[in-house]
């Protein structure tokens, strides 16, 4: 296997190679005159101890959960429901937002219910400016690259920022004294979150700058039309050459079997994970291995191009949007898309019964390699809070912890379904069905869920069969997951060139996938990733690794 490992031990001689890439400017560079010039690292600094959990007593699931992340399930929604917040936070206020989304605009508070709603609970005016999942870099390095920043931002999605940790060091508000150890306790609904979602967020030069957005243990999948994938020959133990040729039957016509947006890139973390590379990175004796200097990678990004070549991805998969391509699976012109776990709450209601909906075991690879599959990072993203004054983060905070209120409360209900009549209706058991409206004017499309949001657990209104479907993946797949190791960890050399690594990387997947560049084209690129700095990178995340463990 051919790989590179980098440690503390190897870091001297790795800036040579890395050093002049590291000293070029970047899009941001108006940063680095605010503070970006210091260390982001958690190396050798006073750590801020995480925030105490306090876990909610609410109602027993039907199908257990682990403490790691396999969601508890629920075949039913609770009768009774409990306050999880006592005030109002706010008393009027005006909070401006920013954050990603993967659907629609929202339109206005005058016009979209749900957001009035929202507002009307919560005491203030959120003034929301949303960006789209495509555009979301653009968006948000002209934000930070300027002065005029929101109150409130949403980083996440797995996006990587030019010089985003040193933005948020210099630009936003030191948390710690507010949220960690058992002053959380002042925000009951974040100190439901579990400890490995905060680690999982991370310090930054040892504080605590952001409150986390809660992911369970799946990452991202791919979802599949069950029956489509059935009636093609999919089967238990399937091999990378049986998907192939599932894939195929599934193709024909102006229907393919395989779908995917552009930011998600073929589903390249399915695949590459599938023939057993790391999730991004792996540790090695204490050195970090990056997952695009393994065989089993390239392995995968073969195989993926071997796909591509045989027509069974829709033909515009570099040109698809998220939303787009959600919409081509629901309407059968895909048979499948690669998506995040939390694709399934939302995908239930959107296909309204025309498919199954199943998320794929991965497949056994050629290569011999035992199949992987991306684990969740516990944070999804982080919502950091722009400087200001410990009274208006408080507030913030306390509008943080409303949207946090967990499954089994009324808060929760409100933050996930809207008000009853208006978004909902519920059927003889009590389940929350969305409406029309409901679907439109849901917490995808006006995205509050991603500013905070309560434990996820499995819960689908009205459908315990696929309720219990889905517990039974979960399980299923639990051994095969693949955790990050570089999680809540900090790098100086990430901070400022990762962007611009990351940019070589989907670029060079793009062509050498697409066909319009040869596989040695990856090798080229990869050289070029090491020469702007992943082993920098790579011995960085290792000394802040072995200051953390």
């Amino acid at each position: 296997m051919s790989t590179s490992s980098f440690s503390r031990r190897t870091l001297l001689r790795s800036i040579a190679a890395g050093g002049a890439a590291l000293a070029a400017p970047t899009l941001l560079t108006a940063c680095s005159t605010s503070g970006g010039g210091h260390s982001v690292s958690n190396a050798g600094k006073s750590l801020t101890p995480w925030p105490a959990y306090l876990p909610f007593a609410g109602p027993a699931p039907d199908l257990p959960g682990t403490a790691d992340g396999i969601q508890p399930g629920y075949l039913k929604y609770p009768q009774q429901l409990a306050d999880a917040v006592h005030e109002k936070p706010g008393s009027g206020q005006t909070i401006k937002v920013m954050t990603i989304t993967y659907g629609t605009p929202p339109g206005s508070p005058g016009q979209n219910k749900f957001w009035a709603a929202i507002n009307e609970a919560l005491g203030v005016t959120l003034e929301y400016t949303v960006v789209p999942d495509s555009d979301y870099m653009t968006k948000m390095a002209t934000m930070m690259a300027g002065n005029d920043l929101p109150d409130v931002i949403n980083f996440g999605g797995g996006h990587t920022l030019p010089r985003e940790a040193e933005f948020v060091a210099a630009k936003c508000a030191d948390l710690s004294s507010y949220i960690s150890g058992d002053a959380i306790k002042a925000y009951p609904n974040l100190a439901n979150l579990p400890a490995y979602v905060w680690q999982d967020m991370g310090r930054i030069r040892g504080r605590l700058y952001g409150v986390p957005v809660q992911r369970s243990a799946p990452g991202n999948c791919l979802w599949i039309n069950n029956d489509v994938f059935t009636a093609s020959g999919m089967k238990d133990g399937w091999s990378a050459d049986d998907f192939l040729a599932v894939a195929k039957a599934a193709t024909h016509g102006k229907k393919y079997g395989l779908g995917s947006s552009a930011p998600l890139l073929f589903g390249h973390d399915v695949h590459t994970m599938a023939f057993g590379a790391p999730q991004e990175w792996k540790v090695d004796g204490g050195e970090f291995v990056s997952a695009y200097t393994t065989d089993e990678y390239r392995a995968g990004l073969e195989y993926m191009a071997r796909l591509r070549q045989a027509g069974l991805f829709e033909p515009n998969v570099l040109g698809t949007s998220t939303v787009d391509c959600k919409t081509f699976f629901y309407n059968g012109t895909v048979a499948s898309m690669p998506d995040g776990f939390g694709a399934l709450s939302t995908s239930v209601p959107s296909i309204d019964n025309a498919f199954v909906l199943d998320a794929a075991v991965p497949y056994t690879p050629s290569n011999g390699a035992k199949p992987g599959m991306q684990r969740a990072k516990g944070a999804w993203g982080y919502t950091a809070l722009k400087k200001t004054t410990p009274d208006r983060i408080k507030l913030i905070l306390r509008v943080l912890d409303y949207l946090a209120a967990p499954f089994g409360t009324k808060e929760y209900e409100l933050n996930h379904f809207g008000v009853e009549g208006t978004h909902f209706t519920r059927n003889a058991a009590g389940d929350p069905i969305p409406t029309k409206r409901g679907l439109s004017e849901s917490n995808v499309n006006f995205p509050v869920k991603y500013l905070c949001d309560a434990p996820q657990v499995l819960y689908l209104p009205g459908r315990p069969d696929d309720v219990r479907r889905n517990h039974a993946w979960q399980t299923k797949v639990a051994p095969m997951l693949v955790r990050n190791p570089r999680f809540g960890l900090q790098s100086d050399a990430q901070s400022r060139v990762g962007a611009a690594i990351d940019t070589i990387r989907t670029d060079a997947i793009g062509a050498v996938v697409s066909g319009h560049k040869p596989m040695s084209a990856w090798d080229d690129a990869l050289k070029k990733m090491r020469g702007q700095g992943l082993d920098r990178i790579a011995a960085e995340y290792a000394e802040d690794y072995a200051s953390n463990h």
